[in-house]
């Protein structure tokens, strides 16, 4: 698949080729919804607890006789159906991440970029690199790409001036190649690969 190199001004910087087993695939929605729920279970924090009868603060002294109230009879306020008392089968501290095999998180980022390739929405530019950390100026270029809802990908490591100028412009995320996931490919519109990010993928695939 061959696809055109841009610079960040919108001029034409050659051509790329791009590999069909990671960009040429048929898009699979229920792989791609396994993955996002398996990364935003592994995101959940689990830290929600509240406490159980044992744990309630109270008195053990019998709140009144046994018999002869012509109430139920109970014998500590900490049971559930008094307020102030403990939360019956309530939330705890506990993990959310379940298991999903290597292969399918594999092909499931593989079917997220084909997904923007087919979709007309994947720009490869021939690198993410400016002077100085302007954000008006990069948010000018960025309109000359048609870029409003984005994710970049730089190579193994993002250009400092880059990243700084482009964190406060809404919409657009930036991150190294390590960083590319199914997730953030989907929630964004646009995906812009830099030439070092499609050679970092098609050796992350070999």
């Amino acid at each position: 698949m061959e696809v055109k190199v841009t610079t960040l001004d919108g001029a034409e910087d050659g051509s790329v080729t791009l590999d069909e087993a990671i960009f040429g695939l048929e898009p699979r929605a229920d792989i791609l919804q396994r993955m996002v729920r398996w990364q935003l279970a592994r995101r959940q924090a689990g830290t929600h607890k509240s406490k159980t009868r044992t744990e309630v603060h109270g008195t053990t002294k019998k709140m009144y006789k046994q018999k002869g109230t012509g109430g139920a009879r109970h014998g500590a306020k900490t049971a559930p159906q008094f307020r102030g008392g403990g939360k019956a089968f309530g939330p705890v501290v506990r993990s959310h991440e379940h298991d999903l095999p290597k292969k399918v998180r594999a092909l499931a980022l593989k079917l997220a970029l084909s997904a923007k390739a087919k979709g007309d929405n994947l720009i490869v530019v021939s690198d993410v690199a400016v002077g100085e950390p302007k954000t008006k100026a990069l948010r000018e270029r960025f309109a000359k790409l048609g870029l409003g809802n984005a994710l970049i990908i730089g190579g193994p490591a993002v250009d400092e001036n880059f990243a700084l100028a482009a964190r406060n412009i809404p919409d657009v995320d930036v991150l190294p190649v390590a960083g590319l996931n199914v997730y953030d490919i989907l929630r964004r519109e646009k995906l812009v690969l830099t030439k070092a990010a499609v050679d970092a993928i098609g050796e992350r695939f070999k």
